[in-house]
């Protein structure tokens, strides 16, 4: 199973669209999962047209319409891997064993807010993912995806890619 993780994209505010090469994952992908700040109601409709699953959350730039569309914490089991998707997850210092108390029941957290692509694993086992902005680099040197595959129950292959 091939899953594209997008957060922070910010349309139409930062960018009019994702860029080519995220739509091309899109196409790719088993599941698309996406870490808030949409902006629009119109990405999560396109994303939910051309997806063949998405699993999503709202995020603190988010208004009303995408706040009744979307939960504040997503979850999904995929292939056994249980899956939380959230927005917001508080300073870096001790991320990782704060949101393993907060996600006792999860094994892969994807979030956004910072748009800094990180990548940890916690004591608990707790992988912590953010795949940082496909559209706003803010003071990152690039604009980022990831992409991950989960195969018999396992997160595999987590790549962090690097955009213009």
């Amino acid at each position: 199973m091939r899953l594209l993780l997008l957060a922070d994209t910010h349309v139409p505010t930062r960018a009019r669209d994702l860029p080519s090469q995220v739509w091309d994952e899109v196409a790719r992908a088993d599941v698309v999962i996406h870490a808030g700040d949409w902006m629009d109601v119109t990405l999560l409709d396109a994303l939910e047209e051309r997806s063949r699953q998405l699993v999503a959350c709202w995020g603190n730039n988010d208004g009303p319409l995408l706040r009744e569309r979307l939960p504040e914490v997503a979850r999904v089991t995929l292939d056994g891997v249980r899956v939380a998707v959230v927005h917001e997850t508080g300073a870096s210092t001790g991320r990782d064993n704060r949101m393993a108390a907060a996600y006792p029941d999860t094994d892969v957290l994807v979030f956004g807010h910072s748009h800094i692509p990180w990548d940890t694993t916690a004591p608990s086992g707790l992988r912590l993912l953010n795949p940082g902005s496909p559209t706003d680099r803010r003071r990152q040197p690039y604009c980022t995806y990831m992409t991950a595959t989960i195969d018999d129950g396992v997160l595999r292959d987590v790549e962090l890619y690097r955009l213009g």
